[in-house]
């Protein structure tokens, strides 16, 4: 959520205040550092940054920007009672993901009043999602924010958890695509070929 406020003091300059809710790259990238700080700990290897995961992560924070923190909600939630989004897959189409790139991965959405970076960490090294990551099966990480909610999103380097847009996983469209540019290419130098002999 943004807002901004516009001040006109009686000597007709103007002051602009601005309030963001959500959180930015930077501090983003901060809670990364600090979770990778707390792996390094535990002598586990770092997670790198995956931008499509980010996507994923930020998608997923916009559907829970409306929801109130509570005592069972986010890092509190009973296992096995956590929210469904009955529009996954088009969560999951609007970063150019699909089911089986994902499935292995792991969503953490933590609900944390006006995301409070001294509390965003226990969100989640304090709570039950430190078994997932403590797990040496992930790799990678994406981030997100929107309200009071932010998310992290726990990728794999195995197919099924590694997040690959569908893109560049689908090897069947780029062949189609190649193909497409190749008789478009064919087509251009047969034009060319035919306006040489008309002259």
């Amino acid at each position: 959520m943004y807002s901004m406020i516009i001040f006109f003091p009686p000597d007709d300059t103007v002051t602009l205040s601005f309030s963001f809710h959500h959180l930015c790259a930077d501090e983003e990238d901060g809670l990364l550092q600090s979770i990778n700080s707390y792996r390094t700990s535990l002598n586990l290897t770092v997670l790198t940054k995956n931008d499509n995961a980010e996507c994923l992560a930020g998608e997923i924070a916009d559907q829970f920007k409306n929801q109130p923190c509570t005592n069972s909600t986010g890092s509190n939630t009973v296992p096995g009672t956590e929210t469904q989004f009955p529009n996954y897959p088009t969560l999951l189409a609007k970063c150019h993901l699909n089911v089986s790139n994902t499935r292995d991965g792991a969503l953490l959405p933590a609900c944390v009043p006006n995301l409070d970076p001294s509390l965003v960490l226990t969100n989640f090294t304090q709570t039950q999602y430190s078994g997932d990551l403590n797990d040496t099966k992930f790799t990678g990480a994406g981030i997100g924010s929107d309200g009071n909610w932010i998310v992290v999103v726990l990728t794999t380097s195995t197919p099924e958890g590694s997040f690959v847009t569908s893109e560049e996983d689908n090897s069947d469209s780029n062949a189609a695509k190649l193909t497409g540019k190749n008789i478009g290419m064919i087509y251009l130098l047969f034009l060319l070929m035919g306006s040489l002999f008309m002259l």
